[in-house]
């Protein structure tokens, strides 16, 4: 039997985040049955890591993800948009290798510095706490 993790994403991406990048988290929501055409998969990185299974999801609520283009303030030369992603998943421990790589490839676009989000032993207290500064992410030792 493995471990179960609650890993929670909120943090909110530039909206002018290139193209592959968009494209690969929308397959890491499952959001994109196949691996888009143009992004390298040799080693199955880009699994739908993100994207809700509620059948076999221990969280009480089930798994949620959200991508949506959003209105986060106004400037001189009209509306500012970010992209809100938010995704709060059970993920078997062997799924957390993979996180270190999903948080690479998002940091350098998240739009705002600090919380990015956790993630917690379902049966444990404690979390571990993820943030985004300067287009890393913090704390360097996740796996």
């Amino acid at each position: 039997m493995s471990d179960r993790y609650e890993v929670v994403f909120s943090c909110f991406l530039r909206d002018y985040t290139p193209a592959s990048v968009m494209t690969a988290v929308r397959r890491y929501l499952g959001m994109d049955a196949e691996c888009p055409e143009g992004l390298d998969d040799d080693e199955g990185q880009l699994s739908p890591l993100l994207a809700p299974d509620n059948h076999h999801s221990r969280l009480p609520g089930g798994d949620v993800v959200s991508l949506r283009r959003t209105v986060q303030g106004f400037t001189s030369s009209g509306a500012r948009y970010e992209w809100e992603l938010f995704a709060r998943n059970d993920w078997a421990d062997d799924s957390m290798l993979c996180l270190r790589g999903l948080l690479d490839l998002i940091a350098p676009q998240v739009a705002r510095s600090g919380y990015g989000g956790h993630f917690r032993d379902i049966d444990g207290t404690a979390v571990t706490v993820f943030t985004f500064r300067d287009g890393t992410c913090e704390p360097i030792g996740i796996p």
